[in-house]
């Protein structure tokens, strides 16, 4: 796939090239600063962004700015968001105009090398891709939901859900039967008031939604 990125951290960004030209991807054009992103995207129109939250020239949220912006222009544009730090403003922000083809990292999953290229294929192919620490954020500062009565195990199934996951993965993961998984996501759509849906995207949008909302 045709990969535009933006970051100024001039180590970060070609380890980043380094990384997915070895993967097999093509890097179609790299940015240092905020005022560069939107004209790379607009002149490559990449398969998938890869942007920095904060760039220069101020550090602030050039980055995030960019890619809201780039959706809004290029309606689609799949867009992975790295940032140092959780910063939930800037997720729910992000989220805000749908969730399809987004995806919001802490820059160190960049180093573990197969979680980073897994989410750069879920969001490339229009899903989701959520760092776990964001998840559970978004999670724990909702007061007074639906969500206080899940239970434990319904909570680790829906933050799972949310990062992107399907149920073969999620039942690895807290190793247990897809068949349990399965119940466990009936249950917490019953209990959040939503519709089911089939397992993919659709079902994560739901929830994604619902924690917009919330």
């Amino acid at each position: 796939m045709r990969v535009v990125i933006a970051e100024d951290n001039a180590l970060l960004r070609e380890g980043l090239v380094l990384l997915l030209t070895s993967a097999g991807h093509e890097v179609a054009a790299v940015a240092g600063t905020g005022p560069e992103i939107l004209p790379a995207l607009r002149e490559h129109r990449p398969d998938i962004a890869v942007l920095d939250v904060r760039m220069p020239p101020d550090f602030r949220d050039e980055g995030l700015r960019a890619a809201l912006a780039a959706r809004a222009e290029l309606p689609g544009l799949p867009v992975l968001v790295l940032s140092q730090y959780v910063e939930q403003s800037y997720a729910t922000e992000l989220l805000g105009g749908g969730a399809a083809g987004i995806g919001y990292l802490l820059k160190d999953r960049v180093g573990r090398v197969d979680e980073f290229l897994d989410a750069l294929d879920r969001v490339a192919a229009g899903g989701t891709a959520l760092d776990p620490e964001v998840v559970s954020q978004l999670l724990t500062r909702r007061k007074n939901s639906p969500l206080d009565s899940l239970t434990p195990r319904e909570r680790e199934v829906l933050e799972l859900m949310a990062a992107g996951h399907d149920n073969t993965t999620i039942a690895a993961t807290l190793v247990v039967t897809e068949r349990a998984v399965s119940k466990h996501i009936g249950n917490v759509f019953q209990k959040l008031g939503l519709p089911p849906t089939d397992s993919g995207h659709r079902r994560v949008l739901a929830v994604l939604a619902y924690l917009e909302n919330a």
